[in-house]
């Protein structure tokens, strides 16, 4: 095991020791959890409270730092006030027991991760900044790293100079002391409800995380960053784009790479006091907050891909009113590595960009973006192909074996981040189609702006236009833009009212 530069390169975060070719938790440590695995009558640990005294325990078993105080009071907050007496007291009885013998099994799970993983291509290591690869881990595994957070046992020292995200769940529990809005109550309990979960029943599958990248300099055998011109170039054919004004991403039913409108740091506020498109994702898949662990910060040429990922919750609302109402059954099918078919793609886009996302740089940035989450990184040398010159609408290669897989997106860094949904909306059209997906979902959620978008994608594909045709169109509105030779949105320059069915030459003079 000591050989192992996977398992090496995780030691520093993980809680457990490596001695003598094995893992082990501290003995005091080790001790600890027995005791809270024989239950609340030899534990004693029968409230939010006493739970908060106990995990301090196991943090200085661990020489780490006492729980936070707000932690703690967040913890007694939850389960001895909003929780019910009947709900609280199966926590306690069944739920924490269960967690504890989980945990006492980590060592031993971690040896058959690592032993399964064989020439460490898909073992859990640290992925860092423009380190492309895959780790793959059993959802049993995962419960059992989430298990972690929840006890606040993973140590984080080193993780701001490692540029990860947080990952232990103190700041998810110090939050409801702060914050009077239910929505920080709700997502815990979505994290409660996964435990109850997973204690009752233990799920069999796994889930992969891929860090994905677009090399900045050519490869011998790979694509690089598309620039300017190679996208002007571009002839391969737009995909199927379809509007939807109502539902959500993650209720797609065809199969796609659902987009995760992410922060650059995995998992935004997900475990503090964040609580739109990217942190309800992964409330109601926690499995996604696994990746928080050993994924760094994004880079401009880099996306993270997450596949297998199971959803416990339902939920209705968003922001100060999102609300977990109860269980779900996820019935997708499972593929052959044993995930489910659910692909989830995070990509960061540009924050407040106001100008900037109407300059070559930030139309760049978002297209290349874009494009890192939705290629397939194991067919780099296709996409070489589809930015030669030779490729037209006409002769572009056929499609990869991933080709029914399409892109269920909305609009990605609109809200928070300040983008422009209209021109959001075409990139990710430009991106999907670039990277050979078969059909873009699009969810507008009632955008105001983007009323006219049906409108606009069916003349568009009426008129076969390819990437290249597209993406000259929408450079040449935002130089108009920046030098102020129009004020109106992308789709009605596009597509004049009074020239509904105009010509595709004019159009492009």
């Amino acid at each position: 095991m000591e050989a192992r530069g996977d398992l090496c390169s995780m030691l520093p975060y993980l809680p457990v020791v490596l001695r003598g070719g094995a893992l082990f938790w501290p003995p005091q440590a080790q001790e600890a959890l027995k005791a809270l695995a024989l239950g609340p009558d030899v534990s004693r640990v029968s409230s939010g409270d006493v739970l908060a005294d106990a995990l301090t325990d196991l943090r200085l078993a661990l020489s780490l730092d006492p729980l936070p105080r707000r932690a703690a009071e967040g913890l007694a907050l939850f389960f001895d006030d909003l929780l019910s007496r009947a709900q609280a007291r199966d926590w306690f009885d069944h739920v924490l027991p269960s967690l504890a013998r989980l945990l006492l099994r980590l060592p031993a799970l971690f040896e058959d991760h690592y032993r399964s993983a064989g020439d460490q291509a898909r073992g859990l290591r640290i992925l860092g900044s423009q380190d492309a690869g895959l780790v793959l881990l059993s959802q049993e595994l995962a419960a059992a790293l989430l298990a972690c957070a929840l006890f606040c046992l993973f140590p984080t020292a080193d993780r701001t100079e490692a540029r990860l995200p947080v990952i232990n769940f103190d700041s998810l529990f110090a939050a409801l002391c702060y914050n009077s809005r239910q929505n920080q109550e709700q997502k815990v309990r979505c994290i409660v409800h996964y435990f109850d979960r997973v204690t009752a029943s233990t799920p069999t599958g796994s889930v992969s995380f891929e860090r994905k990248v677009l090399p900045r300099r050519p490869l011998s055998d790979g694509i690089a960053y598309p620039d300017m011109d190679a996208w002007t170039k571009s002839g391969v054919p737009l995909c199927t784009f379809r509007v939807f004004s109502s539902g959500f991403i993650e209720d797609e039913e065809q199969e796609a790479l659902e987009v995760d409108f992410a922060n650059r740091y995995l998992g935004g506020g997900a475990l503090s006091r964040g609580c739109v498109q990217e942190e309800i994702r992964f409330m109601i898949n926690p499995e996604l907050i696994v990746g928080m662990l050993f994924m760094a910060s994004m880079e401009d040429n880099e996306a993270i891909e997450i596949v297998g990922s199971e959803r416990f919750s339902q939920y209705m609302g968003y922001g100060s009113s999102f609300r977990f109402t109860g269980d779900y059954l996820d019935n997708k099918p499972i593929d052959t590595m044993g995930r489910r078919k659910t692909r989830i793609v995070a990509i960061d886009a540009l924050d407040c960009p106001t100008k900037l996302q109407f300059e070559s740089s930030g139309l760049l940035r978002e297209v290349n973006k874009a494009f890192c989450g939705f290629l397939d990184q194991s067919n780099h040398q296709f996409y070489v192909r589809l930015f030669q010159d030779l490729v037209t609408k006409d002769n572009c290669p056929s499609v990869f074996p991933d080709e029914c897989i399409g892109v269920s997106t909305g609009n990605w860094g609109c809200g928070a981040f300040g983008g422009d949904p209209e021109i959001k909306s075409m990139i990710q059209w430009i991106a999907a189609s670039q990277a050979r997906r078969s059909f873009v979902n699009y969810y507008t959620f009632e955008s105001e702006s983007l009323k006219r978008l049906e409108e606009v994608t069916q003349w568009i594909l009426r008129h076969k236009w390819t990437v290249g045709e597209l993406w000259h169109m929408l450079v040449e509105y935002s130089s108009q833009r920046l030098r102020g030779e129009t004020s109106e949105g992308f789709l009605g320059w596009l597509l004049p009212k009074d020239i509904p069915n105009g010509d595709v030459d004019y159009m492009c003079e």
